[in-house]
């Protein structure tokens, strides 16, 4: 498998690209055999842009060719998750609502994309607006998980987190308001790196909640992130959260030893508050033992509860959703799916006094966690707390054992990575936390575990039981 194009790492294919060992067009050209053959099964794309690829991939050979290489998205197929604004093509959100809306600009990350010299294959697979669930009401059908059709993906990025671990595409984008990056990259066995808020634009981007909202990679290996994030990080006044900061090379921390490393593990969260699954705790605990071995030092860190987290983070995206969706949802709520329509109109019952409350906590659970942050350079923990569900299931989002919002709230960088694979065969996860604006040190580690531990040479074989 690892010789298959459709399974190279954007680090790999750019080398080879580079050069002058593998043409664009080649490497399009097999990414669009794939999704032509796994998409009407797995459902990861809504639209694929297949003569546009193409076009892409035939100018990028040429730059490449004359010496105009551009950097290692130079001629790397990449896919949007489908509340990427993307100019003359339909943006869908997922939504009946939003079936014929065509953007006349493209988001200002997928600008940054075309700059780098990506090709866009098409538009992925999303809950509906970002928060409506794996539903079966819409104009088009959730993703399905490559290592078991009969299991969700995780959501909100679900097509993104199908494409990356079916090899439809080399890298791909997701959004993250209360873990729907790190969600799906957990339940696809993939990484998925939210960066820190204020890091990437997210100007273009369908909003869920204005300060809540995260764009960020998704791809196969940590490195793979950072390549992808050296691209999207940038300051862009056109969003106002948009941060200011001078941009590291995040490529350039992979591949240190992490002998001088202080790592916390939030063990309360996945053994008491919230208890994870036998097979996920013990996946956790051979992964900070392993970076234990890779000279890290590794101790047990208190973090305020999860609980407060996770409550604050589901009123205020409910009242920001609530706050964009208003218009829409109380004049045309037949065009909305149920679980969409319901998990929207939750937030016009939240009252403006508890909304500011709630900002008011949320700074002050902010501080506390900067201020444990003093001791540690990054906390770790399972991303999810079980391995993927199957359709159907009533507690699909299964919020009782997620560790994600917490960092929605803080706005602070989280990578999810896989940390093994259940007796079922199925991904197992591992969060690490950073300190703002220190995504290079978070993705310095979960290059590192990836290196060491070998689960990235695992693919889905997808040669799996078809779903009912």
């Amino acid at each position: 498998m690892a010789n298959d194009l459709h399974f190279l790492t954007i680090a790999d294919a750019s080398a080879r690209i580079r050069a002058g060992a593998l043409s664009p067009v080649t490497l399009t050209e097999a990414y669009l055999a794939r999704i032509a053959a796994l998409n009407p099964t797995l459902h990861a794309f809504v639209l694929v842009l297949e003569q546009q690829a193409l076009a892409e991939a035939k100018r990028a050979e040429k730059e490449i060719a004359a010496g105009g290489w551009k950097g290692p998205l130079h001629g790397i197929p990449i896919g949007l998750k489908d509340i990427y604004n993307t100019a003359g093509i339909a943006t869908t959100g997922q939504s009946a609502l939003f079936r014929d809306h065509v953007p006349a600009e493209d988001a200002t990350t997928v600008r940054l994309l075309r700059e780098a010299g990506a090709v866009i294959l098409g538009k992925l697979t999303t809950y509906e607006f970002a928060i409506g669930g794996p539903s079966f009401d819409l104009p088009w059908p959730p993703a399905r998980n490559p290592w078991n059709l009969a299991r969700q993906t995780g959501g909100s990025s679900n097509g993104s987190g199908s494409a990356m671990a079916a090899g439809l595409a080399a890298g791909t984008m997701g959004t993250d308001t209360g873990g729907s990056i790190r969600y799906p990259a957990a339940w696809c066995g993939i990484a998925g790196h939210k960066p820190t808020y204020g890091l990437v634009s997210r100007k273009g981007v369908l909003p869920l909640a204005y300060s809540l909202d995260h764009a960020g990679p998704m791809c196969w290996t940590s490195e793979d992130c950072a390549l992808m994030l050296q691209v999207l990080a940038a300051h862009d006044p056109a969003d106002p959260g948009s941060a200011n900061v001078t941009v590291p090379d995040f490529a350039a921390a992979l591949g240190r030893d992490l002998s001088s490393l202080r790592v916390g593990v939030a063990r309360s969260y996945f053994e008491t508050e919230a208890p994870a699954d036998a097979e996920t705790i013990a996946a956790l605990d051979k992964a900070a033992g392993l970076l234990g071995k890779l000279g890290a030092k590794v101790a047990d860190i208190a973090l305020a509860p999860r609980a407060a987290y996770t409550d604050l983070c589901l009123m205020i995206m409910e009242a920001e959703a609530f706050a964009i969706h208003e218009r829409h949802i109380t004049a045309t709520p037949e065009l909305y799916g149920a679980l969409a329509r319901r998990r929207i109109m939750a937030g016009s019952m939240v009252r403006a006094t508890d909304y500011i409350n709630a900002q008011r906590i949320r700074a002050k659970l902010t501080a506390d966690l900067v201020a444990k942050m003093h001791d540690v350079d990054v906390v770790v923990m399972p991303t999810w707390g079980v391995p993927a569900s199957e359709f159907g299931e009533e507690a699909s989002m299964r919020l009782d054992v997620a560790f994600t919002m917490p960092f929605n709230v803080t706005g602070s960088p989280a990578l999810s990575v896989c940390s093994g694979f259940s007796a079922e065969g199925l991904p197992l996860s591992m969060q690490i936390v950073g300190r703002h604006f220190e995504d290079a040190t978070v993705l310095k580690v979960g290059d590192a575990f990836e290196r060491a531990s070998g689960l990235r040479d695992r693919r889905p074989s997808l040669d799996l039981p078809q779903a009912a």
